[in-house]
């Protein structure tokens, strides 16, 4: 089969554009010819994609474009116009709600998002949600035939070498929590700050926080933050903004506890890599948290700031304690291993090549 991938961007060290770049080797593995179309792209990527409005010459009814969906596009008027085959594969829009207060535009563009979902419901020969939670949420829009594909990811690549200088700075010796993700308002980085200070000030003066994310487009969020931090008299909280992935492979192993307080997740794959990297990882069970977590780490069914503290304390102090986590977090990776989520994408498209 012909089976190509549209996209807003193909950006290096994006979770969705390694996800596309996966997706495409099992596709060539299987014989299938495959290519990436897209709207941007950084100049790292260049080499991987096509730009998008070339594909009409590609364009054919016995194709399949999977169409990774996100907001404002003008990928989407494109991918919906093509007579082939069309699979549309859905990361989640965090509800607006989450930037009413620090990001209007944002807040917008999340609201007019969801309404544009609502108009391609009718559309597409199949839906899927890279989580069960997102595939209900296509499924309440109106979406008729939907299914769940797990983000695809190559857990091979944190093998790799870590950035030196990133590794340097943070080889302090202190107990290290990580949080890798935005810094946007429904990831609650202010609670894991409040978490931070109960363990800091009662349990482990000699700790460090690494908050690993981009806050491009969200400084006055991280002023306040910022702020924050200074009220509550914390020491070693670190901001890093946008990393390579040299770089985050340096955060995560400076890591000892991967702490998530998120609000709104479509997936979370950090619970993952931190799985990966066998480090433990207590989360917020909000979202698709519980069901991305598939068993392994600690989830909290709601948020106790001391209490959480004290349980971090325990994972650093019990070996015992920490070691069942961690094996129970390599049990359930088995679930997102290549083959296994390979073998779901192969029997989505035959679900759709023989309708």
């Amino acid at each position: 089969m012909n089976v190509h991938q549209f996209a807003t961007s193909l950006s290096s060290g994006d979770a969705i554009s390694d996800e596309m770049l996966e997706i495409r080797s099992v596709l060539r593995e299987q014989g299938h010819v495959s290519e990436i179309f897209v709207h941007g792209y950084d100049p790292h990527s260049a080499k991987h994609i096509k730009d998008y409005r070339e594909y009409r010459r590609t364009s054919a009814p016995d194709n399949i474009v999977l169409f990774h969906f996100s907001i404002g596009s003008p990928v989407s008027k494109m991918a919906f116009r093509v007579p082939d085959r069309k699979i549309m594969i859905y990361h989640n829009i965090t509800p607006h709600d989450f930037f009413l207060d620090n990001n209007r535009i944002l807040a917008r563009e999340c609201y007019k998002g969801r309404l544009e979902l609502n108009l391609f419901a009718d559309k597409v020969d199949l839906a899927l949600g890279d989580s069960e939670f997102n595939r209900r949420e296509l499924e309440a829009v109106g979406f008729k035939t939907t299914g769940v594909l797990p983000l695809l990811i190559d857990f091979a690549k944190f093998d790799g070498r870590a950035d030196p200088v990133m590794s340097r700075l943070l080889d302090t010796g202190k107990t290290t929590l990580l949080f890798v993700g935005r810094v946007i308002p429904n990831k609650r980085p202010e609670d894991i700050l409040k978490v931070f200070h109960y363990y800091q000030k009662v349990f482990n003066p000699d700790s460090q926080l690494i908050l690993a994310g981009d806050y491009r487009g969200q400084e006055r969020y991280l002023a306040g933050l910022q702020d924050f931090v200074l009220r509550l008299g914390l020491k070693d909280v670190y901001f890093t903004g946008h990393t390579s992935f040299p770089e985050l492979l340096a955060c995560y192993r400076a890591a000892h506890v991967y702490l998530s307080l998120s609000e709104h997740e479509g997936f979370g794959v950090p619970l993952l890599e931190s799985f990966a990297q066998k480090i433990p990882v207590i989360a917020l069970a909000a979202g698709a948290v519980e069901e991305t977590m598939n068993g392994g780490g600690i989830l909290l069914r709601r948020k106790d700031f001391t209490g959480t503290a004290a349980l971090i304390d325990r994972i650093i102090t019990d070996e015992k304690f920490k070691s069942g986590i961690v094996a129970g977090q390599v049990k359930a990776l088995a679930k997102y291993s290549r083959n296994n989520v390979g073998r779901i994408l192969l029997e989505h498209l035959e679900r759709v090549r023989q309708p």
